[in-house]
């Protein structure tokens, strides 16, 4: 009897831990609306753009939060009566996002298709109107975030899918290594980060000197990456350097003291990085001392071969990345 009963026990918690690995990971449970402001741009900008129109506040829909964006944002805080500062902070977030469900038509279904192609790595036409397809992407993402499924975008469903991280574009001027090991799984970053990261590198791709190299960026829900004590909320990327061949995407890993190093380069992808987030950029960690020198970089240990870019928030829970 103690047999049976002992391996009834185990048959039990072997079960029990069964159902615990395929339940949805619940991966959202701290999400929130990522504050939006003055220089981002991305995903969430874009939906932002759209939501404001449809409230009657119509900007171009650039994906660019630039000053008439911070009108339009002012105007419906102020009609509203919603604290008047032109940031889409969490408040300002919920407001502006309507439960929509199938049959709807307009911008606020605009806003949901780019959302959902973005976080889901779908190809939705941004058509506006809330179709079957939609319906199902829609399900789809609620399934994977382990919240209610019933096809409808209300309130969690809104908040969930601004606070999902994005996955790059790698026809921006990027490329993707992995020298830790994490591979594809660790390249996503919040909407904005991800946004003004293709920027900057399609910036320096234009000049002609290879594209830029991708090392970790961030997981899909975020949390610990092996080998790094950072990159846990999606606004953490790693670059490598430069090289004065070209040859940065699969020439091998080099740092600011070898010969093919090409500072020139650096500096200019450095200056990109920054001018296409503008006030959104916390810090670069970079130990070229000479950049450091020009205010570009930061010191920090074990960062010879490689930059740390750190993005920022208007608002952000941890304070590591309040701009």
């Amino acid at each position: 009897m103690r047999r049976l009963a002992a391996a009834l026990a185990v048959l039990v918690l072997s079960a029990g831990s069964a159902i615990l690995t395929v339940e949805p990971a619940h991966a959202y449970g701290n999400a929130f609306f990522h504050t939006q402001s003055s220089g981002n741009r991305g995903v969430e900008v874009l939906a932002m753009q759209h939501l404001l129109a449809h409230h009657g506040h119509a900007v171009p829909a650039t994906g660019v939060f630039d000053s008439a964006t911070v009108a339009a944002v002012r105007a419906f805080q102020t009609a509203g009566a919603l604290g008047v500062d032109g940031i889409a902070g969490p408040k300002t977030w919920a407001a502006l996002a309507p439960t929509v469900r199938a049959g709807d038509s307009g911008e606020a279904v605009k806003a949901l298709q780019v959302e959902l192609n973005a976080k889901r790595r779908l190809n939705l036409p941004v058509s506006g109107r809330f179709d079957a397809a939609t319906t199902t992407a829609v399900r789809g993402f609620q399934e994977h975030a382990g919240i209610s499924v019933d096809g409808i975008a209300g309130p969690a469903t809104w908040k969930n899918l601004v606070w999902h991280h994005d996955y790059p574009d790698f026809g921006q001027g990027l490329c993707d290594q992995d020298p830790d090991g994490n591979g594809t799984a660790a390249n996503w970053g919040t909407g904005a980060a991800v946004a003004q990261l293709e920027q900057a590198a399609k910036t320096f791709t234009a000049s002609g000197r290879g594209k830029v190299p991708l090392g970790d960026f961030g997981f899909e829900h975020g949390g610990a990456i092996p080998g790094h004590s950072s990159h846990r909320v999606g606004l953490d990327v790693d670059l490598w350097p430069i090289r004065t061949d070209g040859a940065q995407c699969g020439g091998g890993r080099i740092t600011w003291r070898s010969s093919t190093y090409d500072r020139a380069a650096t500096r200019d992808l450095v200056k990109a990085i920054r001018a296409a987030a503008p006030g959104h950029v916390k810090l670069i960690f970079f130990n070229d001392p000479t950049l450091i020198d020009e205010g570009l970089t930061t010191s920090y240990a074990n960062h010879d071969n490689h930059l740390h870019v750190r993005y920022c928030e208007a608002v952000h829970p941890n304070s590591l990345y309040v701009c």
